[in-house]
């Protein structure tokens, strides 16, 4: 991070995640700091422990946040079973010459000992079974799927299914196998070894189908995708954004093919490693665009500016195909065409950053550690997390009502009006004042607040989402709202 400030950098793009706790001893956060300090963007992933709450990674609000969604896009294989129910999967590696013999299944480990390493297909565990058939392997086990795929080609197998685990739901990956494999869903998992139980004889081949676009319920959010801040700073709603991250085509350094004559050097992977640096390049594209914008600046126009639907018009769902939450998806799906123009900014000072840390209630050792200079807690006054200057909102909610204020900074057009609509979170009330911002002149800033409280019908505690958007004639300018409720 040093060397990029050096080097001049405007962007840094770090695929980096895992630890999570207070920022002065979080070396990502730590270096981010004075990285954005510098006006250089920090994109970071949000990390892939899926689809659990508060797993999420990278919490810091001056960083960009970034979750994993699927594309329109499958890389279709399909398992035909002997009673001729067929279950979709996908594979990045589909065979010229396509076999249309049926083989016979094979579930390793389900009459041995050792059941759960044999369902694995760990590494070194040799399957006599196997010659000829089509082999059932778990995912985990701290083997990787093509590794898997290795294991079963070495003990004479045909093919491979890769059954995911039950919490990633719909997502699958496609993955550049050895042999011929499709990666299928738990519950279709289930199926096949449904259909295995009931014959004695369970067969099936693979086939393959090749790039299938089109997946009208896309964008939807990866499983693995990572959500909700821990304890570092919940008052900061995060993931900011999510992204293209599962089954990203992209360079790599050597052949993934079975060709070693071959000069293909791309590989498919999947991860908010991926989703971060696509969020990483539409910045450098504001960036470019608008070269006096800050990190901040560009932060905000990709937020306010996101899709909140996928390409049926319709909420955009998780994992489950059920609407997702907004720890799920934060602010939404970036939508780069529009984040261009967005009209409004917030653009976060980056001096409140050190009251919002006061407002963490860091030691004055602490802060130092973070900001790398010294500082007197008594000069500078402390503010609450939701008081910082953000493109959203996330709030713990008692008995008491709660005001913050935001200011944003017209970037659009030189005379303009937006006005208000608030979709309140189910037992909030959401009071905005003003309910009109009029311009005058560009950059200009207006400040307006924001009231919340509990209402009659308020339920006792939960997690409740809404959203306020400021509307002109050619702009929207949405901010996401998650409210927690406490007794």
């Amino acid at each position: 991070m040093d060397a990029a400030i050096d080097d001049g950098f405007d962007i840094l793009s770090l695929s980096l995640g895992g630890f999570t706790g207070p920022f002065y001893n979080d070396p990502v956060a730590l270096g981010a700091y004075t990285v954005t300090e510098r006006g250089i963007l920090v994109s970071c992933s949000a990390g892939n422990s899926g689809p659990t709450n508060s797993s999420l990674s990278n919490e810091a609000p001056w960083i960009l946040t970034v979750g994993a969604s699927t594309l329109d896009r499958k890389i279709k294989a399909t398992l035909q079973l002997g009673n001729k129910h067929e279950i979709e999967g996908e594979s990045a590696f589909h065979p010229k010459v396509l076999n249309s013999t049926f083989f016979l299944l094979y579930e390793p480990g389900k009459n041995e000992r050792e059941y759960t390493e044999g369902s694995y297909c760990q590494d070194g565990l040799v399957y006599n079974s196997n010659g000829g058939k089509i082999v059932l392997c778990q995912v985990g086990g701290g083997i990787s799927r093509v590794g898997k795929g290795q294991v079963v080609k070495n003990s004479g197998g045909v093919g491979m299914i890769i059954i995911n685990e039950e919490e990633n739901g719909f997502t699958t990956s496609a993955n550049a196998h050895v042999l011929p494999a499709l990666d299928v869903t738990y519950a279709n998992g289930m199926k096949i070894l449904a259909y295995m139980n009931s014959t004695k004889k369970p067969v099936a081949r693979i086939t393959f189908q090749g790039t299938i676009i089109g997946d009208k319920n896309s964008p939807v959010v990866a499983g693995f995708s990572s959500r909700r801040p821990k304890l570092a700073s919940p008052g900061i709603l995060k993931p900011d954004i999510i992204g293209p991250g599962v089954n990203i085509l992209a360079g790599w350094p050597t052949s993934m093919e079975n060709n070693s004559n071959t000069k293909s050097t791309f590989n498919i992977i999947s991860g908010t490693s991926m989703s971060c640096p696509h969020l990483s390049g539409v910045a450098a594209l504001l960036k470019c665009a608008h070269p006096t914008w800050s990190p901040a600046a560009i932060k905000s126009a990709i937020m306010t500016t996101a899709d909140t639907v996928n390409l049926t018009n319709k909420p955009i769902l998780d994992e489950r195909l059920l609407p997702a939450n907004i720890f799920a998806v934060g602010a939404g799906h970036v939508n780069p065409s529009r984040a261009n123009d967005p009209g409004l900014i917030y653009d976060t000072p980056f001096k409140s950053y050190l009251p919002y840390l006061c407002g963490l209630n860091y030691t004055n050792r602490e802060v130092q550690n973070l900001i790398q200079r010294k500082v007197n807690y008594s000069e500078v006054k402390s503010i609450p997390e939701a008081q910082l200057n953000y493109p959203s909102f996330s709030i713990t909610l008692g008995a008491n009502s709660q005001t913050y204020t935001r200011t944003v900074t017209n970037i659009g057009e030189d005379k303009s009006s937006y006005s208000v609509e608030i979709v309140s979170p189910p037992g909030v009330s959401v009071i905005v004042k003003p309910s009109t911002l009029k311009f005058s002149k560009l950059n200009q800033k207006l400040t307006y607040r924001v009231t919340f409280s509990r209402t009659a019908n308020s339920s006792t505690s939960g997690t409740v989402q809404g959203f306020l958007k400021w509307t002109s004639n050619r702009h929207s300018v949405r901010s996401p709202i998650a409210v927690v409720l406490v007794q």
